[in-house]
């Protein structure tokens, strides 16, 4: 899984995103929950948690994230009204999470708002929800609809995070050396 947490995780381990998401292919729901765990373990000194957030068959949706920023973002004007379109009875960040995880259970469909969790911004995600994901003005990481040439150099913020802790991975590095404390 460590492979997995630098390919698709360094902004958030290098504290330049809110989370990140990526799919873990496993043998046994087992191997999964220890490698969570373990990580958890692992990284909880430098702010960084990891949990699932939807199980399929021999798949496993990670969710990497840094709670200190979750909480941040829960709390930015218009981010509560959002999430109350959305069905969220609250924007604390422990609520939505677990509400997120039940709306990816429950749904076949990918919740919109699930923007709101890895950091993008509050109007991408509007726009994203409002178009249809259609329009945007760009796409990178995630569609744009504000902002594009911010988001262009966030983008490659985070392409260029992801080769440096790739490369530094592949000279012997550890995750947890690679991982900012909060």
């Amino acid at each position: 899984m460590e492979r997995y947490l630098v390919e698709n995780c360094s902004p958030t381990l290098a504290s330049l995103k809110t989370g990140n998401l990526f799919s873990y292919k496993y043998d046994s729901l087992e191997e999964v929950e220890f490698y969570v765990e373990f990580w958890n373990q692992c990284m909880a000194e430098k702010g960084v948690s990891v949990c699932i957030l939807k199980i399929r068959k021999q798949t496993a949706l990670i969710y990497v994230f840094r709670k200190n920023f979750l909480e941040r973002d829960m709390k930015r004007p218009g981010v509560t009204k959002l999430l109350k379109k959305m069905g969220y009875e609250s924007s604390d960040a422990d609520y939505a999470l677990r509400h997120l995880r039940g709306r990816l259970e429950n749904n076949e469909d990918f919740p919109h708002e699930i923007g709101l969790f890895l950091g993008y911004p509050l109007g991408d995600v509007i726009g994203f929800v409002e178009n249809e994901g259609r329009n945007s003005l760009c796409c990178g990481c995630w569609k744009v609809y504000c902002n594009e040439c911010e988001a262009l150099q966030t983008f490659r913020k985070f392409k260029k995070c992801t080769e440096v802790y790739t490369h530094l991975w592949n000279q012997g590095k550890s995750v947890l050396q690679l991982t900012v404390a909060a």
